[in-house]
C-alpha cells in the first residue's frame, strides 16, 4: 500500500498505518518474550544475563530506530512537497548511513560489552553467559540496521504492512529455533543463550532481505536517477537523525543505571526487571503503532504545508492514547501475576516485578504522550529538544533521585515510582513545548 497521506480521512489514514504496526510490534515484543521464556527455562542466571544485555542490545535498537526515523520524517516531507528525484536521493544516502552505522555499532560494542557487564556486577559464569548472547548480536548490528532502514522507507509512504509480515513470520521461525539451538538436536548441541542471539540475527537477516525485497517494488525505487552526492542532505540526516537517536540511546543508558542502581537488591530482581519491561512493551505495543502513524502523517501534511491536518492528526491520536492507557492499567492489575508466572516460579521474581508492573502501569499515558510528541517534532523538522529532555530524564534525574534512595538506603519500590513520576514530568514538558513548537511553525 502506497498513499498519498496530505488528503482523505485523518482517522482512517491513522488506523490503517497504526493497526499493521501494532500487530507487527506485538510479534516483535513476543519475540522478545519468547527469547525471555528460553533464557529462563535455562537457569536463572541466564534470565538474569539476558537482562543483563538488554541495554547494550537496545542501544543497537536505538541507533537503528532513531536514524530510521529521520530517515521517515526526511522521505515524508520530501513526498509531501512532490519533490520524488529528491526523496529517491535521499535514499542513496540512506544506503550510505545504514552501512557505516552498522559497522560502528559492531566495531564498538564488542570493545567496550565485557567492560559494561563488569560493571553491573556480572563475573565468572554470569559474565560468560551475558557476552556469549551479546557478541552474537553485535555481529549481526548491520541486519538490524538494514532492516529499520528498509523499514523506515516503506513507513513513509504509509506501508506498515511488509513489517507487519516479516514481525508475524520471524515470531514463529524464532520459538522454533529458539527450541532447536537451546535444547540441541539434528547435529546440533544445546548452545544455551548464545543459540537464542544466533536465532535472533538468523531471523534478521532474512527480514532485511524481505524488507528490501519489497522496498524495491515501490514506485520510490523504480527509475533511479543517477547518484549523487549532496552534503545537505547528510547534514538533514544529522539534524533529523541524530536528536531520537540520542533520545533511544540514552534510553537504553538509562536501563543501564536502572540496573546498576537495582542490583544490590540481588540477581532475582534483575531478572524481576527484565520480564516485567517485555511486559510493559506488551502493553505499550498500540501507543508504537500510532506513533508511527504520527510521523508518517505529520511529515506528508507537514511537507504540503497541511497544518490543520497536523493538528488534527495529534488530537486524535492523544485521545486514542487515554484510552488506551486506561485498558492498559486494567489489563496489568487483573493479568500481570499471571503473566509473571509463565516466565519463573520464583516468587521473589514475581514480587519484585509486579512491584515495577503497578508503578509502570499509572504512566502508561505519560509514555503515550512523549511518543506522540516526539513523533510531531520530529514530523515538522524539530527533533532538537529531544537530547536535553533525554539527558535530563534518563540520565541527570534518575541518577541524582537513585542516588538519593542508595544513600538512605529506601526500599526497592521508592526505584519503581520513581521511574514512573520522572516519565509524567517528561510528558508534561514536552506536550507544553511540542505545542509551542508547533505554533511557532504555522506563524512562518
Amino acid at each position: 500500500m502506497e498513499t498519498n497521506l496530505t488528503n482523505g480521512d485523518i482517522k482512517k489514514h491513522l488506523r490503517s498505518i497504526a493497526i499493521p504496526s501494532s500487530i507487527g510490534y506485538f510479534f516483535h515484543t513476543m519475540f522478545n518474550v519468547t527469547d525471555t521464556y528460553f533464557a529462563g527455562n535455562i537457569s536463572t542466571t541466564a534470565l538474569a544475563s539476558l537482562s543483563l544485555t538488554f541495554s547494550i542490545f537496545f542501544v543497537i535498537i536505538a541507533v537503528a530506530g532513531g536514524m530510521s526515523q529521520g530517515v521517515t520524517a526526511l522521505v515524508g516531507n520530501a513526498l509531501g512537497n512532490r519533490d520524488i528525484k529528491y526523496a529517491k536521493q535521499i535514499i542513496y544516502h540512506t544506503i550510505i548511513l545504514a552501512i557505516l552505522l552498522a559497522v560502528c555499532l559492531t566495531i564498538i560494542g564488542l570493545i567496550v560489552s565485557p567492560y559494561l557487564m563488569q560493571i553491573l556486577g556480572a563475573n565468572g559464569v554470569y559474565l560468560q553467559e551475558a557476552l556469549s548472547y551479546i557478541d552474537v548480536i553485535l555481529l549481526g548490528a548491520v541486519f538490524f540496521v538494514g532492516a529499520f532502514f528498509s523499514n523506515a522507507i516503506l513507513n513513509s509512504i504509509g506501508n506498515t504492512k511488509v513489517f507487519r509480515n516479516f514481525l508475524i513470520i520471524g515470531f514463529f521461525c524464532n520459538v522454533l529455533l529458539d527450541y532447536w539451538f537451546v535444547k540441541g538436536g539434528f547435529g546440533i548441541p544445546p548452545l544455551g543463550v548464545k543459540g537464542i542471539a544466533l536465532a535472533t540475527i538468523i531471523i534478521e537477516f532474512f527480514g532485511m532481505i524481505y524488507l528490501f525485497f519489497n522496498l524495491k517494488k515501490s514506485y520510490l525505487l523504480k527509475d533511479m536517477p543517477p547518484f549523487v552526492f549532496d552534503i545537505q542532505i547528510i547534514k538533514s540526516f544529522m539534524k533529523q537523525g541524530f536528536p531520537p537517536t540520542v533520545n533511544m540511546s540514552l534510553m537504553a543508558l538509562g536501563m543501564f543505571i536502572i540496573t546498576y542502581y537495582i542490583s544490590p537488591f540481588g540477581k532475582h530482581v534483575v531478572a524481576a526487571y527484565g520480564i516485567a519491561v517485555r511486559v510493559e512493551q506488551i502493553i505499550l505495543l498500540p501507543s508504537l503503532g500510532i506513533n508511527v502513524a504520527v510521523l508518517a502523517l505529520v511529515s506528508q501534511n507537514n511537507g504540503a504545508k497541511l497544518y490543520s491536518r497536523v493538528k488534527d492528526t495529534v488530537i486524535y491520536a492523544q485521545k486514542i492514547g487515554l484510552i488506551l492507557w486506561f485498558i492498559g492499567m486494567a489489563l496489568v492489575y487483573i493479568g500481570g501475576e499471571f503473566v509473571f508466572k509463565i516466565f519463573t516460579s520464583d516468587p521473589l521474581v514475581i514480587k519484585a516485578g509486579l512491584g515495577y508492573l503497578y508503578a509502570a502501569a499509572t504512566a502508561l499515558y505519560a509514555y503515550m504522550l512523549v511518543f506522540i510528541n516526539i513523533s510531531l517534532l520530529q514530523g515538522i523538522k524539530q527533533p532538537a529538544l529531544l537530547i536535553y529532555l533525554s539527558l535530563f530524564r534518563q540520565l541527570i534525574i534518575p541518577i541524582f533521585l537513585f542516588s538519593l534512595f542508595a544513600f538512605f538506603k529506601m526500599p526497592l519500590n521508592f526505584y519503581w515510582w520513581g521511574i514512573a513520576g520522572i516519565i509524567w514530568v517528561s510528558a508534561l514538558f514536552i506536550l507544553w513545548y511540542a505545542k509551542s513548537r508547533f505554533a511557532d511553525i504555522t506563524l512562518q
